[in-house]
C-alpha cells in the first residue's frame, strides 16, 4: 500500500466507530496493515457458526446482510464494522455476513484491530454493536412467530363439486377435468365419499374399474377435519391417514370445501415468513406492491389463528419493515450511494412495533451533517422514492406530513440534537407536538450513529419540569369517548378507536417513561417499565396494559371486517360503531374506556415533580 493510500485510509477509518478519536501516529499505523479485498453480491463472508473471525471487516463500499438462521437481521453499510465480537471470543460467528451488493472492505488482521477496540471507546462499540444487534434479532422473532398461522378453510380454492353415486365413472372425470379439480364428493346414503386423481390412475386407467361403472364403486371414505383445524396440523391428519385429501366439514356437517396435499405444501405461501422472504426478493417496485397486496391474507391468518393482538402488531411493523428495506433498496439503486452515512427513523406507531393496516407511514430522515446543499437534495429525492413507494405498497403519508421527504423531517445529525433540545428547552405548543411525535423513533435503516445522541437528550426530560407538565396534559387528552351514565359517546354514530381509544392510552405511557428518563417506545413495555422503576402504581400499569389489548383486539377486528368486506388496506379506517358489537367485546370496551379515564383522572389530581 502506498503512503497516499495509507493516507486515504487512515481519513476513513478515522472518521467511522471504533477507530474514531484515536491519534493521527496510531491510526496511521492501524491503516498501513488494511488491505483491500471484493465481494461479490451473494458472497458469504462470515458463517453462523462456522469458523471464528480472524479479522475485523470495515466496509468501504456497498454493504453486507447479517442473517440468523436465514432470517435476514440488518443491513450494514459503508464505515460500520462486523466480525469482533467472534474475533475477540475466538467463538464461530454469532452471524451469517453475506454480501448484499457488490461491496469492497478494509481487512483488519487481529492485532490491529485490538489497538482500536482495546480501549474505552472501542469497548464501547463492541457492546453498543452487540446490544444493538442482539436487539434486532429479538424483534425479528417476535415479528415472525414460530406457529402454525393458516387454518385449513383459507386453502379452499374452489367449491366442492359433488356427483351421485351411480354417475359413470366417465362423467365424473370430465366434471373434475372441467372444474379444475382433483377430486370429487360422491353423495350416498349418509356421508359423501371421495374420488380422486389418483383413484382414477390406480383403478380406472390401469383397467381395474371399466370408464362406464358407476363413479360409487371406486369411493372412498373421505377424511374430514373442522374448518378451526390448523394448516400445519392437518398436514399430520393427512400423513397418519395415508391420503392425499382432506374434506373440510362443520359441526353441522356441511361441506365446506376439499384441500389437497398440494394445497397444503404450499400453505407456507400465506405465513409471515414466506410474505417477508418475497418482499426481500422483489425485483422492482411493481413486485413488491404485489407482495404488499399478501399483507391483508396474512393479517387475517394471524387474526384467526388466535395470535394476540399486541403480536400482530409486531408481525405488521416487521412486515413493514421489509418492504420498507427493499424500497431503499430499490431507492439506492436509482440514485446511487449515498453522500454520506444516513439514518431512516421510523415514527408513532411503527416506531413501538404497534403497527396496523388502519395506520399511516410517519418517518424521519438523518443523515451526517454536510454543508453541501446537494447532500439534502440527495436525501430528499432518495427519501421521496421510499414515501412513494410505502404509499403504492397500501400504507397512506401521514396527514400532517411527518415524512422523511418533507424537510421538517429530514435533517442533519446536529439539527436532529438540537430539534429534540428545544423541545425540552421550549416546549411551546409546536414543540410539544414534534416531542409526542419524534420522541417515539426507531432507527431502521442505515449505519449513522444517531440513536445514542438522541436518547441522551431524552433521558434529560426530567430536568426540565416546564416539558414534563405539558407532556402530562397531552396524556389527559383526549378523554375517552364515555358519557358520566356510562354511556358511549359518539361522533356522527361511531368512534375514531384510533383517537379516541389508542392514542390516550399512547401518551399516558409516554408521559409515564419519558417523564422518568425511561427511553423505550413500546406502549406497553413502557408501561412495565415504569412501574417496575416506581414511576407509576403497579394496579395502575396492569389496568391500562389491560385496556390496551382488548381496546387494539376490537381495533383489529374492526380491521379485519373490513377487510373481508373487500377494502384495500389504504381504506381501513378506525371508526367503529358500538352497537354493532357483539356485548361481550361492548362491556369490554366500556370497562377499558373507564379504566383509561380513571388513569387520565389520577393523573390530573397528582403528578410527580410537583407538576
Amino acid at each position: 500500500m502506498s503512503d497516499g493510500e495509507a493516507v486515504d485510509v487512515a481519513a476513513f477509518l478515522g472518521a467511522h466507530s471504533p477507530f474514531e478519536g484515536l491519534d493521527h501516529t496510531t491510526l496511521a499505523a492501524i491503516a498501513a496493515t488494511a488491505r483491500e479485498r471484493d465481494f461479490t453480491a451473494g458472497e458469504a463472508i462470515l458463517v453462523e457458526d462456522g469458523p471464528p473471525a480472524s479479522a475485523l471487516h470495515v466496509i468501504v463500499s456497498g454493504s453486507v446482510e447479517l442473517l440468523h438462521q436465514d432470517e435476514l437481521i440488518d443491513i450494514l453499510g459503508p464505515g460500520e464494522a462486523f466480525g469482533h465480537p467472534s474475533l475477540l471470543s475466538g467463538l464461530g460467528p454469532a452471524f451469517t455476513v453475506r454480501a448484499h451488493e457488490p461491496t469492497r472492505c478494509y481487512v483488519l488482521e487481529r492485532d490491529a484491530a485490538l489497538i482500536a477496540l482495546g480501549r474505552p471507546d472501542g469497548v464501547d462499540f463492541v457492546a453498543r454493536t452487540m446490544r444493538e444487534r442482539l436487539t434486532r434479532t429479538g424483534h425479528v422473532v417476535h415479528g415472525l412467530p414460530a406457529l402454525g398461522t393458516v387454518r385449513v378453510p383459507e386453502l379452499i380454492h374452489n367449491p366442492p363439486l359433488f356427483c351421485n353415486d351411480d354417475t359413470p365413472i366417465r362423467e365424473a372425470a370430465e366434471a373434475m377435468t372441467a372444474h379444475g379439480v382433483s377430486a370429487i364428493l360422491v353423495a350416498g346414503a349418509e356421508r359423501p365419499g371421495i374420488v380422486t386423481d389418483a383413484d382414477l390412475r390406480a383403478r380406472v386407467v390401469a383397467g381395474e374399474v371399466s370408464r362406464d361403472s358407476p363413479v360409487g364403486a371406486i369411493a372412498g371414505e373421505a377424511v374430514r377435519v373442522d374448518p378451526d383445524r390448523l394448516a400445519v396440523d392437518a398436514v399430520v391428519d393427512m400423513l397418519e391417514a395415508g391420503a392425499d385429501h382432506l374434506l373440510v366439514e362443520d359441526a353441522r356437517g356441511s361441506v365446506l370445501g376439499i384441500i389437497s396435499a398440494t394445497d397444503l405444501m404450499g400453505f407456507e405461501t400465506f405465513s409471515p415468513f414466506a410474505l417477508r422472504h418475497a418482499a426481500l426478493r422483489a425485483r422492482d417496485e411493481d413486485e413488491l406492491v404485489g407482495v404488499a397486496g399478501g399483507l391483508r391474507r396474512l393479517f387475517l391468518s394471524l387474526l384467526a389463528a388466535g395470535l394476540p393482538p399486541l403480536e400482530i402488531g409486531r408481525v405488521l411493523t416487521l412486515q413493514l419493515d421489509s418492504l420498507r428495506l427493499r424500497l431503499i433498496d430499490f431507492a439506492s439503486r436509482r440514485h446511487g450511494p449515498a453522500p454520506t452515512e444516513w439514518a431512516w427513523l421510523a415514527l408513532g406507531s411503527a416506531a413501538r412495533r404497534e403497527f396496523t393496516l388502519g395506520s399511516d407511514q410517519e418517518n424521519a430522515l438523518a443523515y451526517a451533517d454536510a454543508e453541501d446543499p446537494a447532500v439534502d437534495a440527495y436525501f430528499a429525492a432518495f427519501a421521496a422514492d421510499v414515501n412513494a413507494g410505502l404509499e403504492r405498497c397500501g400504507f397512506l403519508p401521514d396527514l400532517n406530513g411527518v415524512l422523511a421527504r418533507n424537510a421538517p423531517w429530514r435533517m442533519g445529525e446536529s439539527a436532529w440534537v438540537t430539534v429534540f433540545r428545544d423541545c425540552l428547552r421550549e416546549p411551546d405548543n409546536s414543540h410539544l407536538i414534534r416531542a409526542t411525535v419524534s420522541f417515539d423513533f426507531r432507527q431502521t435503516d442505515g449505519g449513522l450513529e444517531i440513536v445514542a445522541p438522541l436518547l441522551a437528550v431524552i433521558r434529560q426530560a426530567p430536568e426540565h419540569p416546564q416539558f414534563v407538565s405539558l407532556l402530562g396534559r397531552t396524556a389527559t387528552e383526549p378523554r375517552p369517548p364515555l358519557r358520566f351514565t356510562g354511556a358511549f359517546a359518539l361522533d356522527d354514530d361511531r368512534i375514531d378507536i384510533k383517537r379516541r381509544a389508542v392514542t390516550p392510552v399512547v401518551n399516558l405511557a409516554r408521559f409515564h417513561a419519558v417523564g422518568h428518563a425511561i427511553t423505550i417506545s413500546p406502549t406497553v413495555d413502557r408501561l412495565i417499565a415504569a412501574a417496575e422503576s416506581g414511576a407509576i402504581e403497579s394496579d395502575l400499569a396492569d389496568g391500562l396494559r389491560e385496556a390496551f389489548e382488548i381496546i387494539t383486539r376490537i381495533r383489529l377486528q374492526h380491521h379485519a371486517a373490513q377487510i373481508e368486506a373487500g377494502a384495500s388496506v389504504g381504506a381501513i379506517d378506525n371508526l367503529i360503531d358500538p352497537e354493532h358489537l357483539p356485548p361481550v367485546s361492548r362491556r369490554e370496551l366500556r370497562e377499558a374506556f373507564r379504566t383509561v379515564a380513571a388513569a387520565q383522572r389520577r393523573l390530573g389530581a397528582f403528578r410527580p415533580h410537583g407538576l
